[in-house]
């Protein structure tokens, strides 16, 4: 008998982290679900403190050397062996009755994918400082379905809104097999966004719930230099991808909605191609990059006013968790390779 869910865990370097991760998963309300942790070359004691749980239903499996997270995640897909399928990244974890919550709603709508409410927490902090539906700005107080359209209109980089590419989707295994969807292995930022909105383009039916049962772990992680330019590269390069499909091009909703986020990829890199020579002093270089990518200014005044509003809203207001949201929105997506 196949078990209910099969949650997989990637893993690389977090042996601080990951016994809380699979203590979340073992102590969960619904108790029929497998584990397959994925170690992805970690080269500290992730995979021995893996190893020293004795749960029958926890299964470790280690590449021996570091091949990414997209990857890790689809050898643990092709072992998964459950109805459905939860993803759990190593430094984060689920609240107890997380899984039996979701499935019920998903079992009750028919649904082919559910996410709920994430709870931000920032690394050695004891309680959650906020909530991806509280931060966002949007008022959902129901449980709501998500379109393409709607999904990607709301997860613009830099910008205030759902971010539900920050989400971590319960998939129905047979759906994605049906439609031979799995991560792209040639990306190594966003791939949640990518799997979950090619699940929606393939006709998935995906359902939110805004009761908060995943706690997502904030830790620090470097954006300077060649980092952030690489990462907006790669998104400008992913997004221009996806809208060459066919499926895509066929929806002028969607087709507007990718173009909108592209665009802004593409500001926040020539932005970065102007800042980063600065804060090297390289001036000459900077102002021949400034000459070359004007809208470096439009960003500059935006983010100007909200740095402006930021230390207002955290020395005037007292919000102290203002610059913990400005870090999410600007990475978006934690580094866990």
């Amino acid at each position: 008998m196949n078990p209910k869910v099969s949650v997989i865990i990637p893993a690389y370097n977090t042996e601080a982290y990951i016994a809380k991760a699979i203590e979340s998963v073992l102590g969960q309300t619904l108790t029929d679900i497998e584990v397959i942790i994925v170690d992805d070359g970690s080269s500290d004691q992730t995979v021995e403190v893996a190893k020293s749980f004795t749960d029958q239903r926890l299964k470790v499996i280690v590449n021996q050397q570091n091949l990414g997270v997209s990857a890790a995640r689809n050898r643990a897909l092709r072992a998964a062996q459950g109805e459905w399928v939860a993803v759990l990244d190593s430094d984060d974890w689920y609240a107890p009755k997380r899984l039996e919550k979701l499935i019920l709603v998903a079992e009750e709508k028919n649904a082919d994918m559910i996410a709920d409410d994430l709870y931000f927490i920032k690394d050695g902090a004891t309680s959650p400082w906020s909530t991806l539906i509280q931060e966002s700005g949007e008022h959902i107080d129901k449980i709501i379905q998500i379109d393409s359209v709607y999904f990607v209109e709301t997860d613009v980089y830099g910008q205030a809104g759902l971010h539900l590419g920050l989400s971590k989707p319960i998939f129905k295994r047979d759906f994605l097999f049906k439609h031979g969807i799995m991560y792209d292995e040639t990306i190594s930022i966003a791939e949640d966004f990518w799997l979950a909105l090619q699940c929606l383009i393939n006709g998935a039916r995906f359902f939110l719930v805004p009761k908060p049962y995943y706690f997502y772990r904030s830790r620090p992680i470097s954006l300077v230099g060649q980092n952030i330019l690489s990462r907006l590269n790669q998104c400008c390069i992913s997004t221009t991808s996806f809208m060459q499909q066919e499926v895509v091009k066929k929806n002028s909703a969607l087709t507007h909605a990718l173009s909108y986020n592209l665009a802004a990829f593409k500001k926040y890199l020539a932005y970065f191609q102007v800042v980063l020579p600065i804060k090297q002093g390289k001036w000459l270089t900077a102002l021949i990059e400034m000459r070359k990518n004007q809208s470096f200014f439009s960003v500059l005044i935006y983010r100007f006013k909200n740095i402006i509003e930021r230390r207002i809203q955290y020395y005037l207001m007292g919000n102290k968790s203002v610059f913990h949201m400005s870090y999410n929105l600007r990475i978006k997506r934690k580094n866990i390779n």
